[in-house]
């Protein structure tokens, strides 16, 4: 995290600046890789993990209210107490869903990377951190599975979020933030590029860093609304807890994306031309796949809603949490996504916030295209209107498919 390191660096301060400017970024990884070991954040998930029950903190909302599905809409604005709090925990599910799924990349690319940095010397505290989060990363995919699939059966009576964003082993490779960023073939390229050079494998951090910043997004004001219910000596719930403690984990972990990203590159040759083009192909379509939007219907989302929101609040009304017709679904879908509502101007500030983070990061890589060093693709994405209008388009298609063709005001 970009303030850890900084204070790392603080402490790491000595007066010969030209070897301290040389090897600062193996020091740092040093004293990250030592605070990572000493931590026991992911011991306290384990056991959040192991003895999760849903009735016990169903009463209650896990994070601040904006952090809740169909947070803004006019179908929130008219929901129960009871289901606005119930589209609170299953925001929380589909979020984690979807970082278990991303943290399953990492831990395969973990071991690519770490693969090459293992060959070399002088990178085997950085291997050491490597194998540490990869063994956190399990952990944390395994809370956020199973908390995810008991709230689920507990408000809906099926796992729907879990199998659309998850499924079986293979998908979850291929539904990740990385899986995601390209189809079958070009994604194996990838991989194979980041397991071949010591630049490219350095430069997939990027990419990783850019879904620590996604987290962080809700992950931060998380462990804050942790803090305060903590400071209150009011009733913490085991979600909020693992978000917390989770939050504390990524710290480190998103230390190691920067370092490398930023600063370990430059220990290697500088890049062929052949792996300049990879490593700006990765972060364009990093834009293009996961970017490339603003939800209509989840803070913090920035991908289209067709992709994954729109199929799922379709199911999750038609459950006993809402009781509706697949006409009564529809009619609020079309409510809730096709027109302008607090939710996507709440949505806009997050993707302002992540934009300036973004593009402060990669200005400082010395290879990056300006379309991704501005992150211009991100940036014409942020549109409320051209979410309103993908979204009908896709609405129009979507309830011609099912055979419930609806009128749109």
């Amino acid at each position: 995290m970009t303030d850890n390191t900084k204070e790392l660096e603080t402490k790491n301060q000595s007066p010969s600046q030209p070897e301290v400017k040389l090897k600062k970024h193996l020091k740092l990884t040093e004293i990250n890789y030592r605070r990572n070991t000493e931590s026991d954040y992911t011991e306290k998930i384990t056991e959040l993990d192991k003895n999760f029950n849903y009735s016990s903190n169903r009463d209650c909302y896990w994070s601040q209210p904006e952090f809740s599905l169909l947070y803004g809409t006019p179908l929130y604005e008219a929901a129960s107490l009871s289901q606005k709090i119930a589209l609170n925990h299953l925001f929380w599910v589909g979020g984690y869903n979807l970082t278990a799924a991303s943290e399953t990349n990492t831990v395969l690319y973990n071991q690519v990377t770490g693969s090459v940095f293992y060959s070399m010397s002088d990178y085997g505290t950085l291997c050491h951190e490597l194998d540490v989060e990869t063994s956190q990363e399990r952990h944390h995919i395994h809370a956020f599975r199973t908390i995810g699939n008991m709230t689920e059966m507990s408000l809906l009576g099926q796992i729907i979020i879990g199998n659309l964003l998850t499924g079986n082993e293979s998908q979850v490779i291929q539904k990740g933030l990385i899986g995601r960023l390209s189809p079958g073939p070009l994604r194996h390229l990838f991989s194979l590029n980041w397991g071949g050079t010591p630049f490219l494998a350095s430069q997939y951090y990027a990419l990783r860093f850019i879904a620590n910043m996604i987290l962080k997004l809700t992950e931060h004001p998380r462990s804050q609304y942790f803090k305060n219910l903590e400071k209150k000596g009011e009733f913490i719930p085991a979600p909020a807890a693992v978000s917390h403690y989770h939050f504390l984990d990524e710290s480190f972990h998103t230390t190691t994306s920067q370092l490398i990203a930023q600063d370990l590159y430059k220990d290697f040759p500088k890049p062929t031309a052949y792996e300049k083009f990879m490593a700006n192909l990765s972060i364009y379509m990093m834009q293009l796949t996961v970017l490339n939007g603003l939800s209509a219907g989840a803070v913090a989302s920035f991908s289209p809603d067709k992709l994954f929101i729109i199929p799922l609040v379709y199911k999750i009304l038609q459950t006993p949490l809402f009781d509706m017709s697949a006409l009564e679904a529809l009619y609020w879908i079309e409510k809730c996504f096709c027109h302008e509502h607090e939710g996507l101007h709440l949505n806009l500030k997050y993707h302002q916030r992540l934009l300036s983070d973004l593009c402060k990061f990669f200005d400082k890589l010395n290879y990056t295209w300006p379309i991704n060093r501005e992150m211009r693709v991100m940036a014409s994405g942020g549109s409320i209107n051209k979410a309103i209008q993908g979204n009908t388009k896709f609405l129009k298609q979507f309830s011609r498919f099912i055979g419930s063709p609806i009128k749109f005001s």
